[in-house]
């Protein structure tokens, strides 16, 4: 990649999370504060009838549509599966409207404070997460890697470069300021490292990036009938990104009864007690802390 040439924030791909939502809104209304010399940045409400509606989705999760077999699939045609295509042929065309990085803005009810989301390792998503985290203590870089691009059901599958920035815990459907603004800045900080990339002034040196791997997922305990009957544990409860060991409380029963974790080796737990994930089977991800050479 020599040229980064479009650039495009998208937001609302879910509709309840309001902060991608209105922050694009605004750079749609104040177009000057995204504009940078050498690249065109466009902005994308990714799922409309949801965000009017102020519901996650209307029919399917707009951000599990993007499998590759799934946009060649003419028989799939709920509204979340067509607005998927729609996104397909606006950001992942060829010609003029390829874009070269997708800036996808979400937000979570989960204590994940500002989170980078990886969806590969292509170099120069590392190296913009690594000064982002150096810039910001406040971020933190999560990598949930496919092994292919086609396994990728994200919006950032239509571009090898870009990622998904998570902020929270805020409430769906609300806007908080504190964390409108960290957005802001954060899309404000990729806009001018592109641009410095793109004038080849990005310095070539050594970096570290401490990266949380993805790991596994954890549901809720369930009886055989599927319904829940224990709850995330308060010693648990906010303590994303913190270390969980084996013997760690993790979730209490509604019989008062504490369940440790009962892994091999210390984990550390995100998107814990994430509201959205409850219909998802998923009470948190667990991931593998470590720092890499970039």
């Amino acid at each position: 990649m020599n040229q980064i040439n479009r650039v495009a924030i998208v937001g609302g791909t879910h509709g309840n999370e309001f902060t991608g939502a209105y922050v694009i809104q605004k750079f749609a209304q104040f177009p000057h504060l995204i504009t940078r010399p050498s690249f065109e940045t466009v902005t994308l409400l990714a799922n409309p009838n949801a965000f009017a509606a102020g519901r996650r989705y209307v029919e399917k999760d707009l951000n599990r549509c993007f499998l590759k077999q799934d946009l060649q699939d003419p028989t799939l045609n709920s509204y979340e599966e067509l607005q998927a295509k729609s996104i397909q042929d606006t950001l992942a065309s060829n010609g003029d409207k390829q874009a070269d990085f997708i800036l996808d803005l979400h937000s979570t009810t989960a204590n994940m404070g500002l989170t980078i989301i990886l969806v590969n390792s292509h170099p120069l998503n590392l190296k913009l997460a690594a000064y982002l985290s150096h810039v910001s203590p406040l971020v933190k870089v999560y990598r949930c890697s496919f092994k292919s691009i086609a396994e990728n059901p994200f919006v950032n599958s239509l571009c090898e470069l870009g990622f998904a920035i998570e902020v929270g815990p805020i409430a769906q459907g609300v806007l908080k300021a504190t964390l409108f603004q960290q957005t802001e800045k954060v899309v404000h900080a990729v806009l001018d490292y592109l641009e410095q990339f793109n004038q080849g002034e990005i310095p070539s040196t050594k970096e570290t990036l401490i990266l949380y791997d993805h790991l596994s997922v954890v549901d809720y305990p369930k009886k055989q009938d599927g319904t829940i009957f224990g709850i995330i544990h308060p010693e648990l409860q906010d303590k994303d990104y913190q270390a969980l060991n084996p013997g760690d409380p993790i979730f209490i029963t509604f019989d008062d009864k504490t369940i440790v974790y009962q892994g091999t080796s210390t984990v550390w737990p995100i998107f814990i007690n994430e509201a959205a994930y409850y219909e998802k089977g998923i009470a948190m991800c667990l991931t593998h802390k470590q720092q890499i050479n970039i």
